[in-house]
């Protein structure tokens, strides 16, 4: 089954930037080639729902973190090799008989930008392939590593006869012998050499990604049976908040209902982030900021948190609200595995409404056994009600302390349900109401 997830998720966790600062693929992208930028993107496009590919990829980053080389493949030469093979066009082929006719005109005629670009592209190509030879060539590595079957590939395509023939000639690329490379490697074995190119292309990624983790601290995480339905996160942070403080969160079919409580600006929707965040790179393989990760392997992840009102229908938030919920209830009907995010559900409603909406939807979840669900809320009411009625949610809060007037967050997770308000508290330290009665003056 693949992964899901959709544009909502997406923009709620900042995947490609929509909402402006660093994107969380900006970070691992420090690729030096645009073919390395594009898998890179085409990884974040599409997670994996298998646990052993993730931990197949998950393997390989960290191989090549510890393996402390850098990408030594000068981006200069993809800038020959990559206009190169893209030109198909046959009347482009170089020809010995036009060679010739230059060569009578020695320098009254140069060599034109076009068949000089065909030289250039040939000679980085040549020298791209050697050096990918003699990388794989110094890989020590057995046969259950999970780079093996990439080396074993590569391989096996440079041992193709054509292959060969390009490595293994030592003499001087002569006219014709660039003549002879160009129909070999541009038109007879195009696909072969793409092949290989993509494979460059995937050890710049593998060293990107690989120089993030090393030099941000990332843990690898571990893909678990998707039978185990277990989530165990420890030091999990947002990798984009400065400072951010760790949480540590363990999750299980007894409690795969969290039901999040705390005051304003406590921290919650940057934890739901961070949970999120963490979950969409372990599905990708990729190294997280946390600690350590755990997980068994989900079917999608599908979060609400940054939920615009669909203007262009006519719809209001509460309404966009229904919908989102609705689409969800239908990604869970078809037995799916998901991990699903709610922030401040039902926020677009009156009080009454998100009360009796808040515990139908949760209750509703609740009996969704495969899938894990993490929501927020400042009805607080409504926990006395799912306690009582749904053994598997599990409450926990982000508390507010208090220093005189001035409330103080600790960013760490806590059990239980906090019924913390300083709405008001922060409407008077801000001097609201004294600039509505006295004007200026109390500005």
């Amino acid at each position: 089954m693949l992964f899901t997830t959709d544009k909502q998720t997406l923009e709620d966790l900042n995947i490609f930037g929509k909402h402006g600062g660093e994107s969380l693929y900006n970070i691992f992208n420090c690729c030096a080639t645009g073919g390395g930028a594009a898998i890179l993107e085409e990884m974040f496009r599409y997670p994996l729902s298998d646990e052993m590919a993730i931990n197949k990829r998950c393997g390989t980053f960290l191989y090549f973190k510890d393996l402390n080389l850098k990408f030594h493949f000068e981006s200069v030469l993809f800038d020959a090799v990559e206009p190169y093979l893209a030109n198909t066009d046959e009347r482009t082929k170089l020809s010995a008989q036009e060679y010739s006719v230059v060569k009578k005109l020695s320098n009254i005629i140069a060599v034109e930008v076009e068949t000089q670009q065909i030289y250039d592209g040939i000679n980085a190509l040549v020298t791209l392939l050697k050096r990918l030879q003699a990388f794989v060539d110094g890989l020590d590595i057995y046969q259950a590593h999970p780079y093996y079957a990439e080396k074993s590939v590569i391989m096996g395509i440079l041992a193709e006869p054509v292959m060969v023939n390009v490595l293994e000639r030592k003499d001087k690329l002569t006219q014709h012998r660039m003549v002879e490379l160009d129909a070999l490697l541009r038109f007879q074995h195009r696909d072969l050499v793409l092949k290989l190119l993509r494979h460059i292309y995937l050890l710049d990624v593998y060293f990107s990604v690989a120089k993030v983790a090393k030099e941000r601290g990332f843990a690898f995480p571990k893909a678990l049976p998707r039978e185990e339905r277990v989530i165990r996160l420890e030091g999990v942070y947002h990798p984009q908040v400065k400072n951010a403080v760790p949480n540590l969160i363990s999750i299980n079919p007894a409690c795969n209902v969290i039901f999040l409580t705390g005051a304003n600006m406590a921290g919650k929707s940057t934890f739901m982030k961070s949970l999120s965040i963490a979950m969409f790179l372990a599905h990708m393989g990729f190294p997280v900021a946390a600690a350590k990760l755990e997980f068994s392997v989900l079917d999608g992840i599908y979060t609400t948190i940054n939920l615009p009102d669909n203007l262009s229908m006519g719809a209001s938030h509460f309404y966009a609200e229904v919908l989102r919920v609705k689409k969800i209830a239908q990604e869970l009907s078809q037995d799916k595995h998901l991990f699903i995010v709610f922030d401040e559900l039902f926020r677009g409603t009156n009080v009454k409404d998100a009360y009796e909406a808040t515990i139908a939807i949760t209750k509703g979840f609740a009996t969704k056994k495969n899938s894990t669900f993490v929501i927020s809320t400042h009805i607080i009411e409504a926990g006395e009600v799912l306690r009582a009625a749904c053994p598997n949610v599990r409450f926990v809060y982000l508390p507010t302390r208090m220093n005189g007037n001035l409330p103080v967050y600790t960013y760490t997770l806590e059990n239980g349900i906090t019924d913390d308000r300083h709405g008001m508290i922060i409407i008077n330290n801000e001097g609201i109401l004294d600039i509505l009665k006295n004007g200026r003056k109390g500005i």
